[in-house]
């Protein structure tokens, strides 16, 4: 054997274990990065857990804090805000009635026919209303124009199907979706305005007062029965239908719960007793927050970098808004500590709230083989086209993981409600059903969040209570609920519709 051929078996044996080496690193490499990735998630799993006993310590953390909310102003991180709301509809509203639905870029305006326990809502039409954007930024009396403006020709575009009794005015439910300081069940002065408004001379007004000087000025001969939030609507709407409602949870792209509370048992009240003796309480539970929740730190990281950092700890477990952005910033910490896509991090995993609830929802309910759904949403919205199948699974996995936590806790809450209420127990001999009204995306679209909720809730009262606690979905407590408020409020209570 010559020189050459020697020198020439030597590199080429040279470049087989040097290509060997490079295959074994790599999959020790690949290896090691995907013993990090389970690490990662373990302990993510781990710190998200809601055992039996912490749900239950949850919940009575909630009944805690709703006694203190209703103690005193500021006595709770749940506000525990009175409704002025003493009258839920009861089924028998006649007439014809108004709403308006005020929350963020665009409004609505919407009219329903009640007809009485027999003919319910005879008739209903709405129309969707854009605000231009200088407006949001002008002055309060252009803003109110503008809406009385289109007010107005939604009412003169009332049909034969829609009937005013002679002598009568029109009555409006207004919502309004702003942080509000209700003097009334028709009054309530402006804290400060949200998503994307910002008219300084509105702060501190009332802004019923508000809207009913601009339908004076525009020729609306309308009054306002009920300024309501879409929570409390909810309620109304789900009372409306079913005697037996008496809470209403909102779980969409944030949280809330409104309940029937006996007037008596608000120490805050200060006014005289309500006829009916009862009281709707506006918790606004987004706000709870106890040591027994169990918060990682993605959540901490997520909170500080918020726009609220230390407000609404308990939405930002359990809404829609919040849960996508949780899975990725575990994504991101596997990226980056387990080379989880690769030696590169994808740049569109930097990016926050591009990975959103509903594209979670889509990810936990994939049931295909592969997981194609998995990997179809991981290359369209972060760019990530390798994705092998062990990777997909384990997205799902931490899908799963956030709508569990989110699901769990949010029963808890309802837990604590229902405990509250005293409806945590069935007397010998009592039948009492306790039904809950839901709206909101989340609970609607994410069945795997739902179902969970739903079983989770059953887990904590027991066999025995479940019997007697239903959940219906009610829709629509922003437009209906609002309508429906202003007929059990209406001025023409007790009177004849002729």
């Amino acid at each position: 054997m010559g020189k050459v051929e020697v020198a020439a078996g030597v590199i080429c044996a040279a470049t087989v274990v040097a290509a060997t080496a490079y295959i074994i690193r790599r999959r020790m490499r690949y290896s090691s990065g995907r013993v990090k990735a389970m690490e990662i998630a373990k302990d993510f799993e781990e710190d998200c857990a809601t055992s039996f006993s912490k749900l239950k310590h949850v919940a009575d953390a909630m009944t805690v804090e709703m006694h203190a909310g209703l103690a005193s102003e500021g006595g709770s991180k749940l506000k525990m805000l009175i409704s002025y709301v003493d009258n839920l509809p009861t089924g028998d509203e006649k007439g014809l009635f108004y709403a308006l639905d005020l929350g963020g870029t665009n409004f609505r305006v919407l009219r329903i026919q009640l007809g009485g326990r027999d003919g319910r809502i005879v008739n209903q039409e709405f129309v969707e209303v854009s605000i231009p954007p200088n407006l949001m930024v002008k002055n309060t009396d252009a803003l109110f124009d503008y809406i009385a403006t289109e007010l107005a020709k939604f009412v003169a575009q009332e049909g034969p199907g829609f009937h005013l009794p002679p002598g009568r005015q029109r009555e409006l439910g207004f919502t309004f979706s702003f942080p509000v300081m209700q003097t009334s069940i028709s009054s309530g002065n402006l804290i400060k305005w949200t998503k994307g408004f910002s008219i300084d001379d509105t702060i501190g007004r009332d802004v019923v007062a508000e809207l009913a000087k601009a339908m004076e000025r525009k020729g609306v001969d309308m009054r306002v029965s009920a300024l309501v939030n879409d929570t409390i609507g909810t309620l109304a709407g789900g009372r409306y239908f079913n005697k037996d409602v008496a809470i209403a949870v909102i779980l969409g792209t944030g949280s809330n719960a409104a309940y029937v509370e006996r007037a008596q048992a608000i120490p805050k009240w200060q006014g005289l007793l309500p006829k009916s003796g009862d009281m709707v309480i506006n918790m606004e539970w987004g706000n709870f927050r106890s040591s027994h929740l169990p918060i990682t730190e993605y959540d901490r990281a997520m909170d500080i970098e918020s726009l609220n950092p230390g407000e609404q700890i308990f939405e930002k477990l359990v809404s829609g808004m919040y849960l996508g952005e949780i899975v990725r910033r575990v994504l991101l910490r596997m990226a980056e500590e387990a080379a989880f896509f690769g030696a590169t991090v994808p740049s569109k995993l930097k990016i926050p709230f591009i990975l959103r609830t509903p594209d979670v929802s889509s990810m936990h309910h994939d049931t295909s083989v592969n997981l194609k759904v998995v990997g179809i949403k991981m290359k369209e919205i972060l760019g990530i086209s390798d994705t092998p199948l062990k990777m997909r699974k384990m997205v799902a996995q931490l899908c799963n993981i956030v709508a569990t936590r989110g699901a769990r806790l949010a029963a808890a809450a309802i837990y604590g409600v229902l405990k509250k209420m005293g409806r945590d127990t069935i007397q010998p001999g009592e039948n009492q059903k306790t039904v809950i009204a839901m709206d909101g995306g989340l609970f609607e679209h994410y069945h795997e969040y739902s179902k969970c909720l739903e079983s989770t809730l059953r887990e904590l009262v027991g066999d025995h209570v479940s019997e007697y606690l239903f959940i219906e979905h009610a829709n629509d407590g922003s437009g209906i609920g609002a309508a429906l408020l202003a007929a059990s409020h209406s001025q023409y209570l007790g009177m004849e519709e002729s």
